[in-house]
């Protein structure tokens, strides 16, 4: 296929994907789940899953081998940007008089996953076929600890503020303890993928180059930054421009030196200025991005993900124990914490509910390992299976919660009014 044929056939492509994702996203929201939900069920809709499945040679010719780097390119592109937004609003929620309940909650919230999806890899290794030969048992189990232990912050942000909880003491708790949960747990990926060379020098090149990156950053780019910011008469298009040169030479520099490109995008957003300026610079981004860009690394995903290759006992043992261990170690740890740290009944359980989900931010984490090459097929779809559920879990979840705290109240009323 010659490169005038590629291009036709890729904007083809992106088509689909983007009319599907719409398509998805509608009716899941009419079920009254997030965005991200219908992004992620269309993407595996448009994968093996289930198109490759019925209609193995239209998806074939939608998505032939020649398309798909196109598909990988251009989707990371938006997947850069989105996490300069996440590092973005990271930054704009610390921790304040939330210091010892936060930390205690993101502590619990990413140990505990964490050590039980190691131990669920060391306890079915040589039982269940899904992992990656060549890569040592310890990388993998962490990996998979790693991953389970995400929790989807941006998506955790935008619960929280459709719901009105943002001034909430659950709201405020969740995202601080998101925010730590998050930061930890992409450090321990970062130091996955360090372990995952096996090469000493590869290690310290990781380790040293990651150092200059953080000192360049922090005490050049953030000054001249903010300078570039705060410039009178500075048109927003070149504010921009200017924001999109730093953004992609981060993500070129920890591509370059094995820490993976959405590392970039999401420190240059921690340390991205604040104001008025900025924020427009950000929303402008992000705006494009997550209408255009993500749903194609959603498709992106969903090529790689087929749920067929789940339908044998072991995969699905491990698929169901993947379920039960993500939801245990995230949620029973989180709640175990706040009500360990003081906080009521009523506010553990959202808290827990709400650090519960995954979504776009496993995601991510599952492509870095595909990429590099910790997991096989079969365990990136068992642990995007995974992801899905838990993220599907916490609107439907809340909603049983307020109901339940909703009826409790009527009847203390009532009983109120009858002595009364």
């Amino acid at each position: 296929m010659d490169i005038a044929t590629t291009t036709a056939r890729f904007f083809l492509a992106a088509v689909v994907i983007l009319l599907t994702c719409r398509v998805v996203v509608m009716a899941a929201r009419r079920i009254g789940q997030p965005p991200v939900v219908g992004e992620m069920i269309a993407g595996v809709l448009l994968g093996p899953s289930l198109l490759g499945l019925l209609l193995p040679g239209v998806q074939d010719w939608l998505f032939p081998d020649a398309v798909r780097p196109m598909l990988y390119v251009v989707s990371h592109i938006g997947l850069v940007a989105f996490m300069f937004e996440v590092g973005h609003q990271f930054a704009k929620h610390k921790v304040r008089g939330l210091g010892r309940p936060a930390g205690a909650v993101s502590l619990a919230g990413v140990t505990a996953p964490l050590l039980l999806g190691v131990a669920l890899i060391l306890v079915t290794q040589g039982h269940v076929d899904a992992l990656k030969e060549g890569v040592p048992i310890g990388v993998s189990a962490l990996f998979v600890g790693v991953t389970l232990a995400i929790t989807a912050f941006p998506m955790l942000a935008r619960i929280i503020s459709e719901r009105n909880l943002t001034h909430t003491r659950q709201g405020s708790l969740s995202l601080a303890a998101g925010a730590l949960d998050d930061g930890v747990a992409w450090i321990l990926l970062a130091l996955t993928i360090g372990l995952a060379t096996g090469d000493p020098n590869r290690i310290l090149v990781t380790a040293g180059g990651s150092l200059l990156f953080i000192l360049v950053l922090w005490f050049v780019g953030k000054p001249v930054l903010a300078w570039i910011m705060s410039r009178p008469g500075m048109a927003m298009e070149h504010l921009v421009l200017a924001t999109a040169v730093v953004l992609f030479a981060a993500a070129w520099w920890t591509d370059l030196i094995g820490l993976y490109s959405v590392f970039g995008g999401f420190c240059l957003g921690f340390i991205f200025p604040r104001g008025e300026r900025a924020d427009g610079v950000v929303s402008s981004i992000s705006s494009v991005t997550k209408v255009v860009f993500l749903p194609l690394f959603f498709a992106y995903s969903g090529l790689n993900t087929s749920f067929g290759l789940l339908f044998t006992v072991p995969l699905m043992l491990l698929a169901f124990g993947s379920i039960a261990v993500a939801v245990i170690g995230k949620f029973g740890a989180c709640w175990a914490a706040a009500r360990l740290t003081g906080e009521t009944n009523h506010t553990a359980m959202r808290v827990g509910v709400l650090m519960n989900a995954r979504g776009l931010m496993q995601l991510i984490a599952l492509n870095v390992g595909l990429q590099v090459g910790i997991v096989t097929q079969a365990l990136f779809s068992v642990l995007v299976l995974v992801a899905i559920v838990t993220t599907m879990m916490t609107a439907p979840w809340l909603s049983l919660l307020d109901r339940r705290a909703e009826r409790r109240q009527a009847k203390r009323d009532m009983s109120e009014a009858a002595a009364g």
